[in-house]
């Protein structure tokens, strides 16, 4: 079973935390995934970095023009993440845009993700109906999940078609700003995110957009499988350029 869906069917709320590859330095990759799950994450999404990230705001923005600077590249990601499965278990998911997908090949990208066990994909400029004509054949031909989003615009008509073409989680942002960590959640967000659970989807929901700390996680995961800590984790990492690893442990107690 892929391991997303495995963890998934856990009787428990979901901590997935999000990192750019290649950030701080370049070789940071590996040692991250392997001290985040040392320190309890339940799900990874590592960033692939894009010169042009619509989605994101500053603070990702700004880590993944480091990481280019840093001379990380999707070959080398690969490269990275060849023997990661040696030591770590949990779901391992790419979350890029999908232009460099397709500069690289979808098919090659799907088998480089297979081959490293990658369990999942986050494109959030790849349309639902583009993906269903043209990649869902070669994405399930190597195992990988692709995970759609919603946002607070989405209409109900969409989000019950994205709900039936999901095969992991939906990933509902929480906004229709950029990603940035924030310290509450507003009375209309907290409105969207019920409105959600009350639609009482076959698909578990995983809130990200604006997770910072323990409180906007305990809001988020009271209605929703899970949610993912991006931004702020990012922000975390560009205080500690040295030896992250051993410091991510608390982050995370936090």
């Amino acid at each position: 079973m892929n391991r997303i869906k495995k963890r998934l069917q856990e009787n428990k709320k979901i901590l997935s935390i999000y990192f750019t590859a290649g950030f701080p330095q370049l070789d940071d990759t590996t040692s991250i995934i392997k001290s985040l799950e040392n320190s309890g994450v339940d799900m990874i999404e590592i960033g692939l970095p894009f010169s042009d990230p619509l989605a994101d705001g500053p603070t990702i923005q700004a880590s993944s023009t480091q990481a280019l600077k840093n001379g990380m590249t999707t070959d080398l990601l690969f490269t990275q993440l060849k023997s990661i499965r040696e030591s770590v278990n949990i779901p391992l998911v790419i979350m890029g845009y999908f232009n460099p997908i397709f500069q690289y090949g979808v098919e090659e990208f799907c088998k480089k993700c297979q081959e490293t066990g990658i369990d999942g994909l986050i494109i959030p400029d790849l349309p639902l109906e583009v993906y269903q004509d043209e990649y869902q054949t070669i994405f399930e031909s190597y195992g990988l999940i692709n995970i759609f989003l919603i946002t607070p615009q989405t209409s109900t008509a969409r989000i019950k078609q994205i709900d039936e073409a999901s095969k992991g989680f939906i990933y509902m942002v929480s906004s229709a700003s950029v990603t940035g960590g924030k310290n509450d959640f507003s009375e209309e967000q907290l409105a969207y995110f019920k409105k959600v659970k009350d639609m009482n989807l076959k698909t578990p929901q995983i809130v990200g957009f604006g997770i910072s700390n323990k409180k906007t996680f305990n809001q988020a995961t009271s209605y929703a499988h899970g949610a993912i800590i991006g931004s702020a984790f990012i922000k975390f990492l560009e205080n500690k350029k040295d030896s992250v690893g051993e410091f991510i442990l608390n982050f995370i107690k936090i």
